[in-house]
């Protein structure tokens, strides 16, 4: 049951509803919003925990709670949001909640104590299966050439040594609750690295927030955010990172290494950027943070993206069909020129020394050109 589980739900009124679920030791706790497709019919939220991890269940959520509908974030009590409505608006105080779960599929039932009723079938995520982007598919000579005709920080790069399709490490780790997340991660995270760190980080500051958020992530711990650079080589460079020039030398002439391309100028346009882990709301916001006790940022030419979305890649699609504008395209290289590349980037100055500052970049850096395995 774990993930995140999306889709519609019909009843006393339809909506949307997203699932995000944690497995925890004996049950499954987590959090569901309920988008409301009426305007005039409040959005809302409920958490839960199960009784166990049976694949049948039954359980009254934890309350009901508002969201607000314009910073459409969960919001604790009915009075900060009921001057958007009318008033006789009601909220319901709970929900008797009943259903079960397999490998495709999460249902669930719900009746609330005012009488709403509602019932939906969401799919399970498709985020761990294979990209179904169509890529270009280049040499090393010709990526640079398209590349060189891509109009100047208007794309977003980013490298994966497989052509997997976006995903978050918070959301590949299994975990989907973003308000356990704050409430339970970062306040751990934040007290061992202030030990660590020659800058106290105030998380109340959204800029200081958003800093100690990309430092974390750049030192490896799961979060919401995705890694993105505003240079096609530098991202090139990530792709062929992990694979040494052995496993390259050896590898099918079909293997690949892909670099994604995200118009991420067209896309602030078009969508509403929230730079905040907590909207109700799906969305993909882009973010370039204070460079605090984070090195890396700057010669990565790093940038980030904010996101509550497991299948990122699924809600790019959709809003590409809405919209009818392609923001995300894919290109594969041959994962054979992995040496050629490598090389090449040196000589541009684009190295593990150079992009990781410190001990650990060096001795990667050195390690490559003395030993290049």
């Amino acid at each position: 049951m774990r993930g995140q589980w999306i889709g519609n739900y019909t009843g006393t009124s339809p909506g949307t509803i997203i699932v995000n679920t944690d497995e925890r030791p004996a049950d499954f706790e987590g959090v569901a919003y309920l988008l409301e497709s009426n305007p005039a019919v409040p959005s809302v939220w409920a958490s839960f925990v199960t009784k166990n991890k049976d694949r049948t269940f039954s359980f009254r959520t934890r309350g009901i709670f508002p969201i607000d509908p314009l910073t459409r974030l969960p919001v604790p009590d009915w009075d900060t949001v009921k001057k958007y409505y009318g008033a006789d608006a009601v909220i319901s105080k709970y929900a008797d909640v009943e259903g079960s779960w397999d490998e495709a599929l999460l249902t669930l039932r719900w009746n609330t104590d005012t009488g709403v009723t509602g019932t939906c079938e969401l799919p399970r995520s498709k985020a761990d299966q294979p990209s179904e982007l169509i890529a270009l598919a280049k040499e090393w000579d010709q990526y640079k050439e398209y590349v060189a005709t891509l109009e100047a920080r208007r794309y977003l790069f980013r490298g994966q040594n497989k052509p997997r399709r976006l995903r978050t490490a918070f959301h590949r780790a299994g975990r989907a609750d973003l308000i356990r997340f704050l409430n339970e991660d970062i306040p751990v995270l934040h007290k061992r690295l202030s030990a660590r760190t020659k800058h106290i980080f105030n998380l109340q500051i959204p800029d200081e927030s958003g800093a100690f958020f990309s430092l974390v992530q750049h030192h490896g711990y799961p979060t919401p955010l995705l890694d993105w650079t505003y240079s096609p080589y530098v991202a090139a460079f990530f792709a062929y990172r992990s694979i040494s020039n052995a496993r390259a030398a050896a590898a099918a002439p079909d293997s690949k290494v892909r670099v994604l391309v995200f118009d991420q100028a067209q896309w602030k346009v078009d969508w509403v950027q929230l730079l905040h882990l907590l909207p109700a709301v799906p969305h993909l916001s882009i973010g370039e943070f204070l460079v605090i006790e984070n090195e890396r940022m700057i010669p990565q030419q790093a940038a980030s993206t904010v996101t509550n979305i497991d299948d990122i890649e699924l809600y790019v699609r959709r809003k590409e069909s809405e919209s009818g504008k392609t923001y995300l395209t894919a290109i594969d290289l041959p994962v054979r020129s992995r040496k050629q590349v490598i090389r090449e980037l040196g000589s541009m100055g684009i190295t593990a020394g150079s992009l990781f500052p410190g001990l650990d970049g060096d001795c990667e850096e050195l390690r490559e050109r003395n030993f290049e395995i």
